[in-house]
């Protein structure tokens, strides 16, 4: 019998260009969130937890699941992620820079940009590149959506032991695409195998 595993602590130092960095990073982020903002996890996790190690795994993976789980926008899991980088740079303060930067550079760039081009895209709805653009879109939304859950799913798992996981994420799938039936009944159902302890 195992006992519960020890959380990591990360004790990390931010001067101000890192907080630059991370604003920058964070616009050119938000332009690239098509499909909503939870669509560029897999970049933030490079950025964050792999090249520059100011979150650790299960701070990333806690801060999505905790910001799904909560109602309100999914872009909250961004304010969590820079509450946790600066919780780890070792203050309150910092972790509310954290949240102000991360926040505001994901929800800026893009929210200006939607402005323009939804007004510019009512007026010229009938013309035929409008069309074309949006359902040219349609691709390259579900593949980063995918390659989210690749990263959420993929953390700490053997396939061997978590297959079930595995075919419960491809039964869901099909499940959706192929009927009519509501997304809440698949949350329940999900819900309720993981407190029987079959996932």
């Amino acid at each position: 019998m195992t006992g519960p595993v020890p959380v990591q602590e990360l004790h990390i130092v931010l001067a101000w260009h890192d907080w630059l960095d991370l604003f920058v990073h964070y616009l050119m982020l938000s332009l690239m969130s098509v499909g909503g903002t939870i669509a560029t996890t897999p970049e933030m996790h490079r950025y964050l937890v792999e090249q520059h190690g100011w979150l650790t795994q299960t701070q990333f993976n806690d801060s999505i699941a905790i910001a799904q789980a909560a109602p309100g926008p999914n872009v909250l899991f961004v304010a969590l992620m820079g509450w946790n980088v600066g919780m780890n740079a070792g203050s309150v303060f910092a972790a509310v820079l954290g949240v102000i930067v991360m926040m505001v550079g994901a929800l800026l760039p893009s929210s200006v940009l939607m402005l323009l081009a939804a007004s510019w895209g009512h007026r010229n709805r009938e013309l035929r590149s409008v069309r074309a653009f949006k359902q040219g879109m349609a691709p390259l939304v579900i593949a980063m959506l995918i390659s989210t859950g690749i990263i959420l799913g993929s953390a700490n798992r053997d396939f061997a032991t978590d297959w079930p996981l595995y075919a419960v994420s491809v039964v869901s799938t099909l499940i959706i695409w192929r009927t009519r039936i509501h997304l809440l009944w698949l949350l329940g159902a999900g819900a309720l195998l993981g407190a029987l302890g079959l996932l």
